[in-house]
Protein backbone atom coordinates (compact mmCIF):
# COMPACT_ATOMS: atom_id res chain seq x y z
CA UNK A 1 0.00 0.00 0.00
CA UNK A 2 1.06 3.46 -1.18
CA UNK A 3 0.93 6.45 1.35
CA UNK A 4 1.49 9.78 0.27
CA UNK A 5 2.84 12.31 2.55
CA UNK A 6 2.82 16.28 2.14
CA UNK A 7 6.66 17.14 2.94
CA UNK A 8 6.34 20.78 2.26
CA UNK A 9 3.34 23.08 1.67
CA UNK A 10 3.14 26.38 -0.36
CA UNK A 11 3.98 28.51 2.79
CA UNK A 12 7.08 26.57 3.65
CA UNK A 13 8.17 26.19 0.06
CA UNK A 14 7.70 30.46 0.09
CA UNK A 15 9.91 30.90 2.91
CA UNK A 16 12.61 27.95 1.86
CA UNK A 17 12.37 30.11 -1.23
CA UNK A 18 13.34 33.55 0.36
CA UNK A 19 15.47 31.92 2.06
CA UNK A 20 17.47 30.48 -1.00
CA UNK A 21 17.03 33.97 -2.63
CA UNK A 22 18.77 35.60 0.72
CA UNK A 23 21.69 33.00 0.46
CA UNK A 24 21.99 33.75 -3.45
CA UNK A 25 22.19 37.71 -2.52
CA UNK A 26 24.42 37.09 -0.05
CA UNK A 27 26.87 34.97 -2.31
CA UNK A 28 26.42 37.60 -5.17
CA UNK A 29 26.49 41.18 -3.47
CA UNK A 30 29.71 42.25 -5.20
CA UNK A 31 27.46 41.49 -8.66
CA UNK A 32 26.03 43.92 -10.64
CA UNK A 33 23.87 40.87 -12.22
CA UNK A 34 22.82 37.26 -11.72
CA UNK A 35 21.70 34.91 -14.11
CA UNK A 36 19.04 32.15 -12.59
CA UNK A 37 18.45 29.00 -14.66
CA UNK A 38 15.98 27.04 -14.35
CA UNK A 39 15.77 23.54 -15.32
CA UNK A 40 12.71 22.81 -17.25
CA UNK A 41 9.73 22.15 -16.23
CA UNK A 42 9.50 22.12 -12.62
CA UNK A 43 13.08 23.91 -11.77
CA UNK A 44 12.31 26.68 -14.01
CA UNK A 45 8.75 27.39 -12.26
CA UNK A 46 10.91 27.05 -8.92
CA UNK A 47 13.54 29.32 -10.58
CA UNK A 48 10.84 32.02 -11.44
CA UNK A 49 10.53 32.06 -8.14
CA UNK A 50 13.36 32.43 -6.60
CA UNK A 51 13.96 35.96 -9.56
CA UNK A 52 10.76 37.29 -7.83
CA UNK A 53 12.41 36.90 -4.92
CA UNK A 54 15.76 38.46 -5.63
CA UNK A 55 14.06 41.37 -7.38
CA UNK A 56 11.99 42.30 -4.22
CA UNK A 57 15.10 41.91 -1.72
CA UNK A 58 18.12 42.87 -3.87
CA UNK A 59 19.34 45.47 -5.92
CA UNK A 60 20.55 42.62 -8.62
CA UNK A 61 19.96 42.33 -11.92
CA UNK A 62 17.89 39.31 -12.66
CA UNK A 63 17.98 37.43 -16.22
CA UNK A 64 15.59 33.93 -16.06
CA UNK A 65 17.09 31.32 -18.31
CA UNK A 66 15.03 28.15 -19.07
CA UNK A 67 17.68 25.16 -19.46
CA UNK A 68 15.75 22.33 -21.71
CA UNK A 69 17.68 18.66 -21.45
CA UNK A 70 16.15 15.02 -21.59
CA UNK A 71 15.68 13.93 -18.37
CA UNK A 72 15.49 10.52 -18.95
CA UNK A 73 18.68 10.97 -20.88
CA UNK A 74 20.53 14.00 -19.64
CA UNK A 75 24.12 13.34 -21.11
CA UNK A 76 22.08 14.24 -24.67
CA UNK A 77 21.66 17.60 -25.64
CA UNK A 78 20.77 20.67 -23.47
CA UNK A 79 19.41 23.74 -24.76
CA UNK A 80 18.77 27.35 -23.12
CA UNK A 81 16.19 30.25 -23.69
CA UNK A 82 19.54 32.36 -23.78
CA UNK A 83 22.59 32.38 -25.54
CA UNK A 84 26.25 32.23 -24.09
CA UNK A 85 26.67 35.43 -24.52
CA UNK A 86 24.20 36.56 -22.59
CA UNK A 87 25.46 34.25 -19.26
CA UNK A 88 29.43 34.93 -20.27
CA UNK A 89 31.24 36.45 -17.35
CA UNK A 90 28.27 36.91 -14.90
CA UNK A 91 27.17 34.86 -11.97
CA UNK A 92 25.32 32.01 -12.38
CA UNK A 93 23.19 29.47 -10.38
CA UNK A 94 21.56 26.72 -11.78
CA UNK A 95 17.92 25.28 -10.41
CA UNK A 96 15.98 22.04 -10.05
CA UNK A 97 13.21 21.37 -7.69
CA UNK A 98 14.50 17.90 -6.49
CA UNK A 99 17.76 16.59 -6.65
CA UNK A 100 17.43 12.80 -7.29
CA UNK A 101 20.57 10.76 -8.51
CA UNK A 102 22.24 14.23 -9.08
CA UNK A 103 22.36 13.32 -13.14
CA UNK A 104 20.31 16.22 -14.41
CA UNK A 105 21.86 18.83 -12.25
CA UNK A 106 25.41 17.08 -13.34
CA UNK A 107 24.67 17.34 -16.98
CA UNK A 108 23.19 20.84 -16.78
CA UNK A 109 26.23 22.22 -14.85
CA UNK A 110 28.64 20.85 -17.37
CA UNK A 111 26.84 22.15 -19.94
CA UNK A 112 27.47 25.90 -18.48
CA UNK A 113 31.28 24.64 -17.75
CA UNK A 114 31.82 25.59 -21.26
CA UNK A 115 31.28 29.07 -20.85
CA UNK A 116 33.43 31.58 -18.72
CA UNK A 117 31.47 32.41 -16.03
CA UNK A 118 32.22 34.79 -12.62
CA UNK A 119 29.99 32.02 -9.94
CA UNK A 120 28.39 28.94 -10.59
CA UNK A 121 26.22 27.75 -7.68
CA UNK A 122 23.22 25.40 -7.79
CA UNK A 123 20.35 25.32 -5.91
CA UNK A 124 17.24 22.79 -5.35
CA UNK A 125 14.38 22.95 -3.14
CA UNK A 126 14.68 19.29 -1.87
CA UNK A 127 17.68 17.35 -1.69
CA UNK A 128 17.48 13.65 -1.13
CA UNK A 129 20.90 12.34 -0.47
CA UNK A 130 20.66 9.70 -2.47
CA UNK A 131 23.32 11.15 -5.60
CA UNK A 132 25.20 8.61 -7.89
CA UNK A 133 27.50 11.62 -8.99
CA UNK A 134 29.79 14.24 -7.66
CA UNK A 135 27.37 17.25 -7.56
CA UNK A 136 26.14 19.10 -4.60
CA UNK A 137 23.40 21.59 -4.16
CA UNK A 138 25.07 24.82 -2.64
CA UNK A 139 21.46 26.18 -1.39
CA UNK A 140 18.43 23.76 -0.63
CA UNK A 141 15.45 24.18 0.66
CA UNK A 142 15.30 20.88 2.58
CA UNK A 143 17.44 17.62 3.03
CA UNK A 144 15.62 14.63 3.15
CA UNK A 145 17.05 10.86 3.89
CA UNK A 146 14.72 8.93 1.50
CA UNK A 147 14.50 4.89 0.59
CA UNK A 148 15.35 4.34 -2.86
CA UNK A 149 11.48 3.25 -3.44
CA UNK A 150 10.47 6.27 -1.85
CA UNK A 151 9.30 9.35 -4.45
CA UNK A 152 9.46 13.16 -3.82
CA UNK A 153 7.37 15.18 -6.05
CA UNK A 154 7.09 19.10 -6.34
CA UNK A 155 3.48 19.97 -7.96
CA UNK A 156 3.71 23.50 -8.95
CA UNK A 157 0.04 25.03 -10.14
CA UNK A 158 -1.31 28.18 -10.73
CA UNK A 159 -2.61 28.84 -7.46
CA UNK A 160 -1.18 26.44 -5.10
CA UNK A 161 2.74 24.44 -4.13
CA UNK A 162 3.32 21.68 -2.48
CA UNK A 163 5.67 18.72 -2.23
CA UNK A 164 4.78 14.92 -2.09
CA UNK A 165 6.69 11.88 -0.34
CA UNK A 166 5.18 8.25 -1.62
Amino acid sequence: MKTTNIILTQEEINRKTERIAWQIYETFVDEREVVIAGIAANGYIFAKKIAAALQRISPLQISLCEVTLDKSNPAGPVQTSISAEEYANKGLVLVDDVLHSGATLIYGVRHFLNVPLKKFKTAVLIDRNHKHFPVKADFKGLSLSTSLQEHVEVVFTSDDAYAILE
